[in-house]
């Protein structure tokens, strides 16, 4: 509501949207985060786009460590949450103060995908998680669930590969040599993931043509400008 000078009012107005991209590896989140920065960049918004875990220093480190480095789930999980928190104290919530929109790849949803449903971790050590990293600051405006069957996103990272000789299979990380069966469960946990969202949530068929994908992604993100 504004007060009646009007400030709150230019606040909201001036702050800008923090926009999220799950989904499994393979599901073309990459592609559609470069379309999003592009479209707000037409209408006249500055976007930056960052990444989970990481986008501060901080969090980079420990992204290197959770995705290379031989760790139990409930030491996966907390890196990743210690790495968010940083993330949004030294990059998320500025940017959006500055009047910045912020499009990361990956965010909590992530942790409900692969440390819960992935590695069976209990929901409620994740929920007081995402409540104390949160403090202080707000969570995302919009999150874009991009839907994949695991086998289908398997046959995409494979062919990816083969395309990118120069990254040999030996520097794969820990997530990417699951089997099916795991990124199955990641996939449920994401649908799961997307109900707790409510209107917040936007559920995208990644099998569907590109055209269409972008149509709705427009039409969601206009509706937040």
């Amino acid at each position: 509501m504004m007060h009646p000078d009007g400030s709150a009012g230019a606040d909201r107005a001036r702050r800008g949207r923090f926009l999220v991209l799950e989904g499994i590896d393979g599901a073309g989140k990459s592609t559609h985060l470069a379309f999003i920065q592009a479209l707000l960049a037409q209408k006249g918004y500055s976007a930056i786009l960052t990444r989970e875990p990481g986008g501060s220093p901080f969090a980079e480190e420990i992204r290197t460590l959770v995705l290379h480095q031989d760790i139990d789930a409930l030491s996966e999980l907390l890196s990743v949450f210690a790495a968010r928190r940083d993330h949004l104290l030294k990059t998320v919530w500025p940017a959006l103060e500055r009047g910045h929109w912020v499009i990361s790849d990956r965010y909590v949803d992530s942790s409900w995908a692969y440390q819960g449903a992935g590695r069976g971790l209990a929901a409620e050590t994740i929920s007081a998680l995402e409540r104390w990293v949160e403090e202080g600051g707000s969570g995302p405006d919009c999150v874009f669930f991009f839907d994949l069957p695991a086998q289908i996103a398997q046959a995409r990272r494979s062919e990816r590969a083969l395309k990118n000789v120069d990254t040999p299979a030996k520097n794969e990380d820990r997530f990417e040599r699951e089997g099916e069966a795991f990124f199955e469960r990641v996939r449920e946990g994401y649908r799961q993931a997307f109900n707790r969202r409510g209107e917040k949530g936007v559920w995208i068929d990644s099998q569907s043509p590109i055209e269409l994908i972008q149509k709705e992604l427009e039409e969601s993100i206009v509706s937040l400008c």
